[in-house]
């Protein structure tokens, strides 16, 4: 099916096989995590924090791997699945230690108080003569449901093994958030007042991204026995205090050179790049944009590749055109 079959623009319904996806754009998800490729130094900066135990903040442009980093870690390390703690403005402390949905609980026990309203004290169920019994009481204060570990609060769960933890763009949060966060990556441990103030000392909690998995918290109290592995990524967009830089081992990613974008293409796109042609002129000129200071993704090159590799892709002027279409610049609208 060639490239002018998909959308044409005259209206006409008509059947439609599209190409197969680009290897990163398959779903669900699967990380490749052998096709990344670690800078210089980059190694080092991730060793360095599993040895010390402190997190990682990797400061690059967009579209250069800082958060592909952590899912190669796991992989090698078998950490377990990535956690994730996407940032933004609205971003707290609290909703990524834990959840508690005060409203639903509410509700419930509300329900509950109305389903039994109206009842008889000491109402009887009976199995038969001489048989009668009084109606147990349920217990109305059940706060399991409605509680669940964030995505920090399951990274500082005891275990053997560290977890794997991603909080990814803290550059976009608000401007207190990094300082909230020293004393968690100081000592490890945080408290959910909801369980400190509770009848019950154990507490079985769902965790984070695994819905029907839950685990024990002992008086309201979570403390790590293994802190675990965490990069912050960056964009460089704002800075931040000594005390918490302090607290991390800093990495910043390089910006690509025309060696490493295309190690990029081939192992993303699992083809050799031949010295000459469209797709090496293409990789240059990337290149010399980065170098020139505009701001550019790999990812933006590796579409643009696979669209001019095609053998059915457009061609001449409209291929330029899509190209184009393909690398503006992010800084841009």
């Amino acid at each position: 099916m060639s490239w002018n079959t998909y959308y044409v623009g005259d209206g006409e319904p008509r059947d439609v096989t599209l190409a197969d996806p680009p290897p990163w754009r398959t779903f669900p998800r699967v990380p490749d995590q052998q096709a990344f490729q670690p800078p210089e130094g980059l190694t080092d900066a991730v060793n360095a924090a599993l040895y010390l135990h402190r997190p990682l903040l990797i400061t690059g442009s967009a579209g250069t791997g800082k958060s592909t980093v952590i899912e190669q870690v796991a992989a090698e390390l078998k950490l377990g699945p990535v956690l994730r703690w996407h940032i933004t403005s609205r971003s707290t402390l609290p909703d990524a230690l834990y959840q508690y949905d005060a409203l639903g609980h509410i509700h419930s026990l509300r329900l509950h108080q109305t389903a039994h309203q109206g009842r008889p004290a000491g109402r009887s169920r009976g199995r038969g003569r001489g048989h009668a019994r009084t109606e147990r009481p349920q217990p109305v204060d059940d706060i399991a449901p409605f509680l669940e570990l964030g995505p920090l609060g399951t990274a500082l769960l005891p275990g053997d093994q560290p977890r794997a933890l991603l909080i990814d763009e803290i550059d976009k949060s608000d401007l207190d958030l990094p300082s909230d966060l020293l004393d968690v990556l100081e000592r490890g441990e945080f408290e959910i007042p909801e369980l400190v103030r509770h009848r019950l000392r154990q507490v079985q909690i769902r965790v984070w991204g695994e819905k029907k998995r839950t685990r024990l918290v002992r008086d309201g109290h979570v403390q790590c026995t293994r802190f675990p592995f965490i990069v912050m990524t960056s964009n460089g967009e704002r800075d931040f205090p000594a005390p918490f830089l302090r607290r991390c081992i800093r990495y910043p990613m390089p910006a690509p050179t025309e060696d490493t974008l295309r190690d990029a293409v081939v192992a993303h796109l699992r083809r050799e790049v031949p010295d000459g042609g469209p797709v090496a002129q293409l990789i240059k000129d990337f290149a010399e944009r980065v170098a020139r200071g505009d701001s550019l993704a790999v990812d933006q090159l590796l579409n643009a590749v696979r669209l001019i590799s095609d053998e059915q892709a457009p061609t001449g002027a409209r291929r330029d055109r899509i190209v184009d279409l393909l690398l503006r610049e992010l800084s841009g609208g």
